[in-house]
């Protein structure tokens, strides 16, 4: 794995309010880290076990954050990060934002208008698209390597959240979609290109506003030009081995992954010699969390747009927003018909 280099200089030290201390900040702040950054960390608990952990600084309230900080990291419950998002951007501070960026597309779209309003670039923390299988296909797809795509597969899954936790509170986690399907979602729409029309089943059901502890979804999406992705993602049982793939077939070939073969991808072309395709195995390659907040931090200084923006944030909880129609209709959702009643409605 190569030494990062810090983003700035001691003079011009980058300092980051961690907002959370949970899982995802296990993830970031030794990121935040490598890059030179002097992390702040506050959190209703684990602040000082993480603190601890990665030498960060413990401080009392959201308030102090917000007056030191120059970035606002994220790292709390989906249905907090509206409230903080806007108070960080009230304080004219840039933003990163753990996915997804916030519960619903409205206030997603209100947290949008209000960055852009004060100046403020906030990023939605969509790590996947910079895991090296899913960008590495990314970039074959746009390159043409495969032609015209014609259906993609794309599965996550993994031991389930919501046992007895805010997971299984649909208003509070949105579930299996917007949580875990919500990485593949953004990855479809990326890789195959704009969604014309959403439609979704899940087993079980939620009832009464909970969600399964054990639930499976599936999303079909139909993009611009005629690609049909189909997305799997499951909360499984305790203990369930962390997994995730892709299928993405055109006219030229198809290119495989699955993360517990750990073999890089696999391409099929008619014809054609596999080359330039391959992936290193994991543990000699970067964190794709580093390379993420790396590209974050060098914007908020001045340098090039990240590979996800603000409105890939927003897009991905509208599709999520989709599919969960759909599942309460049984109905195709057409998505220029929920974004602009979405706007009509604001």
């Amino acid at each position: 794995m190569r030494n990062p280099e810090p983003v700035a200089s001691e003079s011009t030290q980058l300092v980051v309010g961690l907002i959370g201390a949970g899982g995802i900040a296990q993830m970031h702040a030794p990121a935040w880290k490598a890059l030179g950054a002097h992390v702040l960390v506050q959190s209703i608990a684990g602040a000082e076990a993480l603190a601890a952990e990665f030498d960060l600084e413990v401080v009392d309230s959201v308030a102090e954050v917000l007056s030191r900080a120059e970035i606002i990291d994220i790292v709390t419950p989906t249905s907090t990060h509206e409230s903080i998002a806007l108070a960080a951007i009230d304080a004219g501070k840039d933003i990163v934002c753990e996915k997804p960026l916030t519960l619903t597309a409205e206030s997603s779209r209100a947290v949008l208008e209000a960055a852009r309003a004060a100046g403020v670039q906030i990023f939605p923390a969509h790590v996947v698209r910079y895991t090296a299988p899913y960008a590495t296909a990314h970039r074959a797809v746009t390159e043409g390597r495969l032609g015209r795509i014609a259906v993609a597969r794309f599965h996550r899954e993994g031991s389930s959240p919501a046992i007895g936790t805010w997971f299984q509170d649909v208003k509070l986690s949105g579930g299996v979609i917007m949580d875990l399907m919500l990485h593949d979602l953004d990855q479809a729409r990326w890789t195959c290109g704009e969604v014309l029309s959403v439609y979704a089943v899940q087993n079980p059901a939620t009832v009464d506003g909970l969600i399964p502890p054990f639930v499976s979804a599936h999303v079909t999406l139909t993009h611009v030009g005629g690609a049909i992705s189909h997305i799997h993602a499951t909360w499984g049982a305790t203990g369930t081995t962390f997994k995730t793939g892709f299928s993405i077939a055109g006219e030229k070939g198809v290119l495989t992954y699955s993360s517990l073969e750990n073999s890089g991808l696999a391409l099929e072309l008619q014809g054609v010699a596999e080359e330039g395709l391959t992936i290193p195995d994991a543990p000699v390659r970067e964190s794709p969390y580093l390379s993420e907040l790396r590209d974050f931090a060098a914007a908020f200084r001045g340098g090039p747009s990240p590979r996800v923006d603000a409105e890939d944030g927003a897009i991905a909880v509208y599709l999520a927003e989709a599919a969960q129609r759909s599942l309460d209709t049984g109905q195709v959702v057409v998505m220029s018909e929920l974004i602009t009643e979405q706007e009509e409605a604001a």
